[in-house]
């Protein structure tokens, strides 16, 4: 039996599909409001887990959650990422985790999303200039000054989870992941042995799966789309999957959460199963 909810960090409990806010346009009406009827149904439909960061839009992506769902319901989950700053030499996005960028954008966060506490804070990137002892140290500080609840890391590779582990209990792993692309295998079954909830970002290879024929014939047999088989799949892939779709279209949200009661049999399972491009890759930042 496909279990519908999943217990991030032994805590917080929230529906294993949930929404990535990425693709939420933030600017002026009309194209904001429709952002934020997006995420008001997104709750109305059940989804307990919103996944945002700094990157998106220097901090406007939080703004626009706050505005449009706080004060929060109850069982709420906002996670936000940190770790990418405007600090190159012409003041362009780069991966930066030195320890006061790290607190800065937590202390920004926390202001956008009107809250005193995030409840799970990723790391966006490991920053390959800081020392990594001093990123993953500052999130442990943050941690226990009260300001995050749980620690997450994105886009690592199982040696760098192991550390990291070393140093502070990791809830989740965001690391690129879907039905055609499975470079991150072993992190996943890295956070299936110790229980850490896995958020694949890109969890539909858009255009992609649908062309498949193999797809195509699953879809078919249980009257879904292409994309809630890819989402049904990786959700009855691991019991840690938390897929996080994005969209700004109310057709695509509904679409893609009604994949929650999609039913994959053995065989179809297995006909997707062997489905994955070596070496497959998608574009986008997570």
């Amino acid at each position: 039996m496909k279990e519908h909810t999943f217990r991030i960090g032994g805590e917080l409990d929230v529906r294993r599909l949930g929404f990535g806010a990425m693709r939420l346009p933030t600017e002026p009406a009309p194209e904001r409001a429709a952002s934020v009827a997006v995420l008001r149904r997104a709750v109305d439909l059940g989804v307990t887990l919103i996944d945002t960061a700094h990157l998106y839009g220097g901090g406007a992506n939080e703004e626009l959650i706050a505005e449009a769902l706080h004060p929060y319901p109850e069982g709420l989950l906002v996670t936000t990422k940190v770790g990418v700053a405007r600090t190159g030499p012409g003041g362009e996005w780069k991966l930066d985790g030195r320890p006061e960028i790290l607190r800065e954008q937590v202390e920004a966060a926390l202001r956008r999303l009107r809250v005193e506490r995030i409840g799970l804070l990723q790391l966006h990137r490991i920053d390959p200039d800081t020392p990594f002892g001093d990123q993953i140290g500052t999130l442990r500080e943050l941690r226990d000054a009260g300001v995050v609840g749980h620690i997450g890391l994105s886009e690592v590779t199982v040696g760098e989870l192991e550390r990291a582990r070393r140093t502070v209990e990791i809830a989740s792993v965001q690391n690129r992941y879907n039905l055609l692309d499975r470079e991150h295998e072993e992190v996943l079954a890295a956070c299936e042995k110790h229980g850490i909830a896995f958020l694949p970002w890109r969890p539909v290879a858009a255009g992609a799966s649908g062309a498949r024929e193999e797809v195509a014939a699953v879809a078919a047999a249980t009257g879904a789309t292409a994309t809630q088989v890819a989402l049904a799949w990786l959700l009855a892939r691991s019991p840690v999957m938390l897929p996080i779709p994005g969209t700004a279209r109310l057709g695509h949200l509904e679409e893609n959460l009604a994949a929650a009661d999609v039913v994959l049999d053995a065989a179809q399972r297995t006909r997707l199963d062997g489905l994955a491009v070596p070496g497959a890759s998608a574009p986008g930042t997570g």
